[in-house]
């Protein structure tokens, strides 16, 4: 085994360099903690988003639920006559909610 030179070994780091390598990679590190932080945040802000997105889709929903039970209130109160006038009616309403919660569920199964 040949004998190495003082030049050919490798250097080991002065306190200095080892403090100030350290120094580096713990700011690095709070920088990343400070993204992750950001992430966790904005995940919050999505998840509060959703929520309210949700709430907002299901009142939407209740309150067309509820006008369709008006119209088909409506149909069963009314006379011979009028019951093709409304059921043309109430059958739009249906396709209108129909739809509603089809769009809702593509929505909420993202």
């Amino acid at each position: 085994m040949a004998t190495q030179t003082p030049e050919q070994l490798p250097k080991l780091p002065s306190a200095d360099q080892r403090d100030a390598y350290e120094a580096k990679v713990n700011a690095e590190l709070d920088k990343l903690n400070a993204r992750i932080e950001e992430f966790k945040a904005k995940a919050d802000q999505a998840k509060a988003d959703a929520e309210i997105n949700y709430h907002s889709t299901v009142e939407e929903l209740t309150s067309r639920r509820d006008a369709l039970l008006a119209k088909w209130e409506e149909m069963n109160n009314a006379g011979e006559a009028a019951w093709q006038d409304l059921q043309t009616g109430f059958e739009t309403a249906w396709n209108e909610l129909a739809k509603s919660f089809e769009t809702a569920a593509q929505h909420f199964n993202k």
